[in-house]
């Protein structure tokens, strides 16, 4: 059961720090698109929110299992 738990919890975590990672993905698309007149494509923003979401959710992800660690007292 407890290990459920910690896995639920795991994916919920990495969940929102896609969704953060998304978001600052895609302000850093919108100001690409926006600085460069034209020369950036959609596919290009489109990576840059994939590859902000990606970043956002592995970052929750470790900071959580780390998180983790040291209340465990395992540190």
């Amino acid at each position: 059961m407890s290990d459920d738990k910690e896995k639920v919890e795991a994916a919920a975590v990495t969940s929102v720090g896609a969704g953060v990672g998304g978001y600052g993905g895609a302000t850093v698309g919108v100001l690409e698109l926006a600085a460069t007149q034209g020369n950036v494509t959609g596919l290009s923003a489109s990576v840059a929110i994939g590859v902000g979401a990606a970043a956002g959710a592995l970052a929750f992800f470790f900071g959580y299992k780390l998180y983790r660690r040291i209340k465990d007292g395992k540190a």
